[in-house]
């Protein structure tokens, strides 16, 4: 067999375009807001991870800007060797504060960030536990650490306890959870699994991507949330959801910081994160630090949509957070439904196995506080609309 005969009986793609249900990598002209324009045609974002509505503050763009005079547009060069800028490490440190963690350690992607902790820390002999629904960069990640790893069922304490039971009690364990999980809203069961930890010898990982400053009375994310930051060894966000850049961090003791710091791979042989985005990070975590206002917005856009789509007959599942599925279980009703909701001027994101489970494909919408009421008010007449006609409400 040729090596790419795997390549050219892929046809899923075609029959999607040739059906006019293709809705991936499309282009956005414009975005203001959350007003888009794609092909030509006005549309509201609805699934976007822009969760304080910063992406375009002209704060932040304004220090984008800046930092490109005085840096030039790249790095050109790894963290390790000639890529830091002083920017790099007051991020670091200004991170490490807020978080109330002794070291923060910033990477060039949230991916690599995962890809690079994982590796770095766990290796053969050890093992790993991970809820099976976590994202796909920690299954990456336990890929490259020749580490053993474990599924246990999601948020399922008592699997993860059978699991904890059934090793060594001598061999190293990691325990990783996403805080909020990114598909269907829902949140780690952090106060099952930190006895747990504690009961079997684990160290713990939070992917706090859609959390960190979403939740916690400070928007310190998940830990803070329930009270439990003293109890997670390692919390990693990512600067591609509220802080609107494109970037990630882990913080921690500053030993294990340093550890990872000079292990990781994806640290080590990548470029590092560019000037501007990481200035924008930086007047973005001011205005977290100093805005709690827009954390309060968008908790009441939030329970204003769940309650409206449940009012509805929509199923928004296992959600406690900003992003809401809208549940449709069929993979063709799904595309039908995103095409309709196209149509109707809303942008959203149909996802189908394996992103989800088979017979789990869903529409994820996501908020943030900049949407105003009246674009609320369109989406959810869209989505009343759309639903019915489809028979799905």
């Amino acid at each position: 067999m040729d090596l790419f005969d795997k390549c050219l009986a892929f046809t899923r793609a075609d029959e999607l375009k040739a059906a006019d249900l293709y809705p991936y990598f499309i282009p956005i002209q414009e975005a203001v807001g959350n007003r888009i324009t794609v092909n030509g045609h006005p549309m509201i974002m609805v699934g976007s991870n822009n969760y304080l509505g910063l992406a375009d503050h002209p704060k932040a763009k304004a220090a984008a800007r800046e930092a490109v005079d005085r840096y030039g547009v790249g790095t050109c060069g790894s963290r390790f060797l000639t890529g830091t800028i002083d920017l790099h490490e007051k991020l670091e440190e200004r991170l490490a504060k807020f978080m109330n963690r002794e070291a923060a350690l910033t990477f060039s992607t949230g991916y690599q960030t995962n890809l690079g902790i994982i590796s770095a820390i766990a290796g053969k002999g050890d093992h790993i536990i991970i809820d099976r629904m976590v994202h796909a960069s920690i299954i990456d990640a336990c890929r490259l650490s020749f580490a053993t790893v474990h599924k246990y069922r999601h948020n399922s304490m008592k699997d993860l306890d059978r699991i904890l039971a059934s090793l060594d009690p001598g061999a190293g364990k990691l325990i990783v959870v996403d805080g909020v999980f990114s598909m269907e809203g829902d949140i780690a069961d952090l106060p099952g699994i930190v006895p747990l930890a504690r009961k079997y010898g684990a160290r713990i990982l939070v992917d706090d991507a859609h959390g960190i400053g979403v939740l916690g009375a400070n928007g310190r994310g998940t830990a803070e949330h329930f009270g439990l930051e003293k109890d997670i060894d390692l919390v990693m966000g990512t600067f591609s959801k509220t802080f609107a850049s494109i970037g990630g961090v882990v913080v921690g003791d500053a030993k294990i910081i340093s550890f990872i710091k000079h292990h990781a791979r994806s640290l080590i042989f990548s470029a590092a994160a560019t000037p501007g985005s990481i200035s924008s990070v930086l007047a973005i975590l001011d205005m977290l630090e100093t805005q709690p206002e827009l954390r309060t917005r968008l908790w009441a856009i939030t329970e204003r949509m769940r309650t409206s789509y449940q009012a509805m007959g929509y199923d928004t599942g296992r959600s406690r957070t900003p992003i809401i599925p809208i549940l449709v279980h069929d993979d063709e009703k799904c595309f039908m439904l995103w095409r309709l909701l196209r149509e109707e001027g809303i942008f959203t994101t149909p996802v189908v196995y394996p992103a989800v489970p088979h017979g789990h494909a869903l529409i994820r919408t996501s908020y943030g506080a900049g949407h105003t009421d009246e674009e609320l008010d369109t989406i959810l007449a869209a989505f009343e609309k759309c639903g019915k006609a489809l028979e799905i409400i």
